[in-house]
């Protein structure tokens, strides 16, 4: 089960009171080439701008075409975007690091045993590892981009920012 926001305040941490609002969210993964990009896209249209939202990954990968592909259809784009590490990021300060795969969140409990952030695991498949013609493998590159959107939207209560800047 997703944790959910307190009661009240849909931006807040679970546990945390009414107006402990999230002011900045990393979404990590393997090699950020695939799923935590999605995430980030995703989130920054679901998400009020008030919250900075990033993603980095434990080794740098390649940019993926399919992941352009998959957010072109929901009139997303990552633009001028590369993939990055933990180490390459500008802001080292997250309330919520949402890691994506094992090895992420194995990176970000270590990165984060002395600090005050709280890191949640959101399994989450690799489709670059599926086989098949394009269209299935677009297929499991659109499945992942859906989870995650319905991940953030129970997650964050998405729909109750519709009407935030």
């Amino acid at each position: 089960m997703t944790p959910q926001p307190a009661e009240g305040d849909p931006g807040a941490l679970p546990g945390e009171a009414a107006g402990a609002r999230l002011r900045a969210v990393l979404f990590l993964c393997g090699q950020n080439s695939i799923r935590s990009p999605i995430a980030e896209a995703l989130a920054k249209r679901m998400l009020p701008k008030s919250i900075f939202i990033a993603s980095a990954g434990v080794r740098k990968g390649p940019r993926d075409p399919f992941v352009d592909a998959v957010l072109a259809e929901e009139n997303l784009a990552l633009e001028n975007w590369l993939p990055r590490t933990l180490e390459e990021l500008e802001d080292s300060f997250f309330d919520l690091i949402v890691t994506l795969a094992p090895e992420a969140h194995h990176a970000a409990l270590e990165l984060t045993r002395t600090m005050p952030v709280q890191v949640e695991y959101w399994p989450t498949l690799d489709p670059s590892v599926v086989e098949g013609t394009r269209e299935q493998i677009m297929a499991s590159y659109r499945d992942v981009r859906d989870r995650l959107a319905e991940q953030i939207a129970e997650r964050f209560g998405a729909g109750a920012f519709a009407d935030e800047t």
